[in-house]
């Protein structure tokens, strides 16, 4: 069983930073997706999929997957950058 373990990104319908402080840790997949016959849906029998558990640091998140033997990959949060700009500038 593997998971990743990452900061929750800023949605892009989102002006706040609420709960991009958290970390999340997400199980991956163990088999592919299949389309269901019947409705065209697509699904696989993995429940491990659709669970995401939250920790406010990384550390606690790394101690969790440690704990029951999960092997957790860390991915980096990319910086933020911000491009200062002045209202004048939309005139020149």
């Amino acid at each position: 069983m593997s998971a990743r373990i990452y900061q929750r990104p800023k949605s892009a319908m989102q002006s706040g930073r609420a709960r991009t402080d958290q970390w999340v840790l997400e199980f991956e997949q163990s088999e592919a997706r299949r389309a269901d016959p019947l409705m065209g849906w697509t699904g696989s029998g993995d429940t491990q999929a659709q669970v995401q558990l939250s920790f406010p640091s990384k550390e606690e998140a790394k101690a969790y997957a440690e704990k029951y033997g999960i092997s957790a990959r860390v991915h980096a949060t990319p910086p933020r950058s911000l491009k200062l700009q002045a209202y004048a500038d939309n005139f020149k």
